[in-house]
């Protein structure tokens, strides 16, 4: 069997048809045989994929003939060939459901009002001159963080991406508005809007972490400031960067170490749990207890 791969990606640029475009793109992929999730509007794509890897890089390659999108960054990561069950491929107002499409500008070199870019090294060098008045600003769903965030984070109480623009305007963080702060999320996508969303309200030096936390966990591994493990929207669920990451994630039961998110039994919720392998090993446990959720996560992409 061929090596087996996931890519993660994004593209912001103008597309005029994004309907032509879901045609192409979904057509390319079932030529390739390639499963995953994309999402196509008018400010781009972003998608995450799963195949054989030489499949993969004819992807890639065909995908950049697109002008605008011959500088995506497509982050690799190792697969087993059953990360996505399907392929989907749509059409939508916006790439990260924020219910704000009009918040972002989007010209041919991708967003033009947010944050500062900084790459992996970048980062480091900031928090090193600045110290304490830097603020790493979590822009994921609030349970990604419970196993894997920045150092001394600010983890902002978000159900979903929905929730960060009344998040912002609410107040709490009006203190953080003439100071450093770095925002960061999987593949660096919702930050693209989040660091917008805050720019556009009056925060006067907003960051993103360049190729998000993937791109950062390459460079660093456990060695910088990034603690525990990623949180993935596949089969996977999680991703590290070193063959011993610190786990950070604590069981919901029994509060002990884990890094383990497990699907509700009940098939009409789709929480998910942080539960031990013992505690998830006992079925009472297996259901969250909580109202049913409408968000699916197996729907989302990084």
């Amino acid at each position: 069997m061929e090596l087996q791969k996931v890519i993660l990606y994004y593209g912001f640029t103008p597309v005029a048809d994004p309907v032509a475009m879901k045609m192409w793109q979904k057509n390319l992929c079932e030529t390739l045989g390639l499963k995953g999730r994309i999402l196509i509007s008018e400010h781009g794509i972003n998608g995450t994929l799963g195949g054989n890897m030489s499949d993969l890089k004819k992807y890639i390659r065909q995908t950049k003939e697109y002008p605008g999108f011959k500088k995506i960054d497509f982050k690799w990561s190792e697969g087993k060939g059953d990360e996505f069950p399907r392929l989907s491929v749509k059409v939508k107002k916006e790439l990260v459901a924020f219910s704000s499409p009009t918040e972002i500008q989007v010209d041919e070199n991708g967003v033009v009002n947010g944050g500062k870019h900084l790459r992996p090294e970048e980062v480091n060098k900031l928090v090193e001159e600045r110290g304490d008045d830097v603020t790493f600003f979590d822009g994921r769903n609030a349970f990604e963080a419970k196993i894997g965030k920045f150092r001394g984070a600010l983890v902002p109480d978000v159900l979903t991406s929905h929730d960060f623009v009344g998040e912002i305007e609410s107040g709490k963080y009006d203190h953080l508005k003439d100071k450093p702060v770095v925002t960061y999320c999987t593949g660096g996508i919702r930050c693209e809007i989040l660091s917008a969303v805050m720019v556009n309200r009056g925060f006067k030096e907003v960051y993103q972490v360049k190729g998000g936390i993937v791109r950062y966990g390459e460079k660093f591994g456990n060695d910088g400031l990034w603690d525990g493990s990623l949180y993935v929207f596949d089969k996977r669920m999680v991703q590290d960067f070193s063959e011993n990451p610190e786990i950070i994630g604590e069981c919901e039961k029994c509060s002990g170490k884990t890094k383990s998110f497990r699907n509700c039994a009940n098939k009409s919720c789709y929480q998910l749990i942080l539960l031990c392998d013992e505690c998830a090993s006992v079925q009472s446990n297996t259901e969250c207890g909580h109202a049913p959720s409408k968000i699916n996560h197996k729907e989302m992409v990084g």
